[in-house]
């Protein structure tokens, strides 16, 4: 068993009781009486998703002075606005640091991955069922990328963003949510590609199986003061890291005080992944409005993709 630095585990319980003396302060309720939870809320960090295998046996950051020297050589390395290496590396800067904003910070809990369970921080290996989906999938598409919008990725046919949720993961940029709350029900407003879910929270069943759709059906209700949801009937062509119509996601929302909702998820397909796999993110309340991502299906980009493809058909 590997043995982890005393101070560690001391660093990692303070964290926890600063959490929850915070969640015990007065709580933020509607007139209703429901827990209040709205607000803008951004999860940017650079904080990755799965924990670096060069800090494999570190669970969290040793001191706030490690997590700042980390959070410092990430965005060294990470800063478009370099101008060395070769001609190619310079190109691929082509985007300099305005347009970016995956944040400056590791996330306040000074974990070393969004991902805390397994332990090791790391998403589970897909199953054999996967990868065999995932090979036919490239069969299927093998030639057939540039023939038309329907095999172009989502994303850039302006549908929907993979990691705007749920799960709800950090991205390059427009990484805020605004949630808003009416009697039996909770909107979550998604910036990128403006999407927006809405969750009832009165009880209701979920949808028949065979109604899927690009985020799921979203299913709330409230335990205690957290916000529990469940969504299932996702879209195959989603395709959320491999997963397929089996996926399940279950979310929870608490607010822990005015600046900090904490929001948890844990992800389920045993078709996909050889077990669960949860993360946590200390979500930070910002300033607003949102404004509109004028991303739509069918934009000049898509256009030149296409164009530039019958292009190389015709040998030009």
């Amino acid at each position: 068993m590997t043995r982890r630095p005393a101070y560690a585990f001391v660093l990692a319980a303070v964290f926890s009781v600063s959490l929850a003396a915070r969640g015990q302060e007065p709580e933020f309720r509607l007139p209703d009486g429901t827990p209040d939870i709205q607000g803008i809320w951004t999860n940017a960090t650079i904080t990755p998703l799965e924990r670096p295998g060069d800090l494999a046996d570190t669970p969290f950051f040793p001191s706030l002075e490690a997590a700042r020297e980390y959070a410092a050589r990430v965005l060294a390395q990470r800063n478009p606005d370099r101008r060395d290496g070769p001609p190619r590396a310079d190109v691929s800067r082509a985007y300099n640091a305005f347009w970016w904003d995956f944040g400056t910070d590791v996330v306040e809990t000074l974990r070393t991955s969004l991902v805390v369970d397994p332990p090791d921080g790391r998403i589970p290996d897909r199953t054999a069922d996967a990868e065999a989906r995932a090979a036919a999938r490239r069969e299927a598409n093998a030639g057939r990328a540039f023939d038309g919008p329907e095999n172009r990725p989502l994303a850039e046919r302006c549908i929907i963003w993979p990691n705007e949720g749920p799960p709800m993961l950090p991205s390059a940029y427009n990484n805020n949510y605004q949630i808003v709350q009416s009697p039996g029900y909770v909107v979550i407003l998604l910036e990128m590609i403006h999407d927006a879910r809405i969750i009832p929270t009165g009880g209701r069943d979920h949808l028949p199986g065979a109604v899927r759709q690009w985020l799921g059906d979203s299913v709330g209700r409230w335990e205690g003061d957290t916000l529990v949801v469940e969504t299932t009937n996702f879209d195959d062509r989603m395709n959320f890291r491999g997963a397929n119509v089996n996926l399940r996601v279950v979310e929870r929302f608490r607010r822990v005080d005015a600046d900090t909702l904490m929001y948890e998820f844990t992800v389920e397909d045993e078709t996909t992944w050889e077990r669960s796999w949860s993360g946590e993110i200390p979500m930070r309340a910002t300033e607003g409005p949102l404004y509109e991502y004028a991303c739509h299906e069918g934009n000049e980009s898509l256009v030149g993709v296409l164009s530039g493809a019958r292009r190389r058909e015709a040998g030009d």
